[in-house]
Order: C-alpha cells, then structure tokens, then sequence
C-alpha cells in the first residue's frame, strides 16, 4: 500500500466526453502528489467512454481502467474501483467535472491531519432544482435513517483513509451505499466547503425515476426504520377505524342517526387498501433484498481490467 498515497476513484458512466479532458486535470493538479493512480470504472456506459479510457492509458502509466460486463450502478461501480485502489487514502469523485481535480490536494491534507473521512461540502450545487431538493430529502432522511449529523452533507465528493476503505470493502451484500457504511464504521469524519462546478459535458445520467430507485435501494438497504413507520400506519389506521366504529355506533344507539354514504364507505376503503398495498410493498421489498443476498447476487461483474500503456491485467 505505501507505495501509492493517492488513489482516485471515478465510476464513468456514458461520459465520452469528459474522460480525457478530466485526465488532464488530474494530471496538472497532482503532479506534486505523486505517486498516485487514477481508476476508471466503466459502468457498462452505452457510448465510447470504454475506448476514451483505453486512449488516455497510452499516454499516462498511472491510470488503471475496468470494464464492467453490464452496468450495476454507481455505488457498486464505486466498490469495484476500491478493490483495485492501494492508496493510503483513496478519493472518490463523479465523472462529469462538476467536482474539481484541483480540490483533491485540500480534501487530502484536511484528511491526513487525523481524520478518517473528508466530504466536499457544496456553497451553491450547479445542478437542476429537483436534484438540490432530492439532495436536501436524502440528507435529511440519512439523518432519521442512518444517524447522519445533522451538519454533514454527504457529498459523493471525498477522501477515505486506507483503514475505513478496508472496512467497506468487507460488505460483500448486493447492494453496497459507501456512505452508509462509512457511518457505521467511523465518526471521525469532517467536511470541508469547496466550489461546485459547472458539468463539463453531456447532460446527467439521472432522471427522477432513477433517483427514486437509488433512494429506495439506499433506505431499504441499511435501515429497518421505514418497516418501523409502515407499522405505526399500519397500527393508526387500525385505531382510527375502531374509533370511528364506536362512535357511529354510539351515535345510532343515543341519537338514532344512521351513518349514510357509498362514495364515503368507497373512499375509506380505497384509502385503507391504498395503505396496506403501501406496506406490503415495502416489505416485498426487503424481502427481494434478502432473496438476493442469501443467493449471492454479485455486486459487480468484470470484463477487462487494463493498466498504463494498455497492460492488459485480466479479461
């Protein structure tokens, strides 16, 4: 490991765009970090940055790239680098250079001044509005779910000391959420205030039918907290209609009012039954999760891994 004190950490997902000109950054602003490797993840990306990553590995000995047989998702592409990564600390970006390559020297002196963990913390994310308030949900739900200081933003931008990676590297479950297991390996973890950038190129890979995907992998992965409040519904809705049952029934019997109404009595079941699907659902869904833990569904699958000059290391 001492061989390399920086490992950086990108999952590349149809960025064909990006890929070289983020090389060069990486290039211009650590040449006085060396050494250091670079490791390009390739999440199974639909366009040529798989043939962009091979290109910069002529020309920079340093970069290692891994091909993905099919695409298992940011965090799990994240997984895959960091079992390659022999940094002492190893940093772990986005492709698109909204995080920047010159921010990478900071978050690793702040990190080595006895810290475990350091988070890029955004003044202003140059991002559309849905994904700001996505960002302010997921952090505020962290929070209730995985105990999150209220302070910390969990950035997907940041530097991890060599012994909490080796942590994250012991889950070998499916569904892999790196900053949760980072809170429940270490409470030494600081934050720092950096610039968000402008995307580079391309548009982003995220739409709001993804990012509720990825919410509910995240939640239903590492908390058993949401079971928790489908119980409590589950146990008010039950009161709710008991005590409604005995006050119409103490009403018929002291006022003779007969409780009339279909599109009432339609609309409670419809709400209830809207209900119960709810927490079924919910429960189907961690025991999916559960199914395909116990039968070892892979994180991640890989194709081709190719280092500096395009050594080839395995297919």
């Amino acid at each position: 490991m001492k061989d390399i004190e920086i490992s950086i950490v990108i999952p590349v997902y149809n960025s064909q765009d990006c890929v070289i000109e983020l090389v060069e950054r990486i290039n211009e602003h650590l040449a006085g970090f060396k050494p250091f490797e670079l490791i390009l993840v390739n999440d199974k990306s639909k366009d040529l940055s798989w043939q962009r990553i091979i290109e910069v590995t002529r020309n920079y000995h340093w970069i290692k790239g891994i091909n993905l047989k099919k695409n298992a998702g940011q965090d799990n592409a994240i997984m895959a680098g960091l079992g390659f990564a022999r940094g002492e600390y190893i940093v772990i970006m986005d492709d698109d250079l909204q995080h920047s390559p010159k921010d990478i020297p900071l978050l690793y002196t702040t990190c080595k001044k006895g810290n475990d963990v350091c988070y890029g913390s955004f003044l202003e994310k140059k991002q559309k509005s849905w994904k700001n308030l996505g960002s302010e949900l997921n952090g505020y739900l962290a929070g209730k779910f995985l105990k999150k200081p209220e302070e910390l933003y969990l950035s997907p931008f940041k530097i991890i000391h060599r012994s909490v990676v080796d942590k994250i590297l012991e889950y070998k479950g499916p569904f892999p959420y790196i900053d949760a297991i980072i809170l429940g390996v270490t409470s030494n973890i600081v934050q720092i205030k950096l610039e968000h950038q402008k995307r580079y190129a391309g548009t982003s890979n995220y739409n709001i039918l993804r990012s509720i995907s990825v919410f509910l992998k995240h939640v239903t992965g590492y908390s058993v907290y949401p079971l928790r409040v489908a119980t409590f519904i589950g146990f008010s809705a039950s009161i709710l209609s008991f005590l409604l049952g005995i006050y119409y029934l103490l009403d018929y019997l002291l006022n003779d009012h007969k409780v009339e109404g279909f599109i009432t009595i339609v609309l409670l079941i419809v709400f209830f039954n809207g209900i119960i699907l709810i927490c079924l659902g919910l429960i189907g869904e961690y025991v999916g999760r559960i199914y395909l833990t116990i039968n070892n569904k892979p994180q991640y699958s890989i194709d081709t891994v190719i280092r500096g000059k395009q050594q080839k290391i395995c297919e």
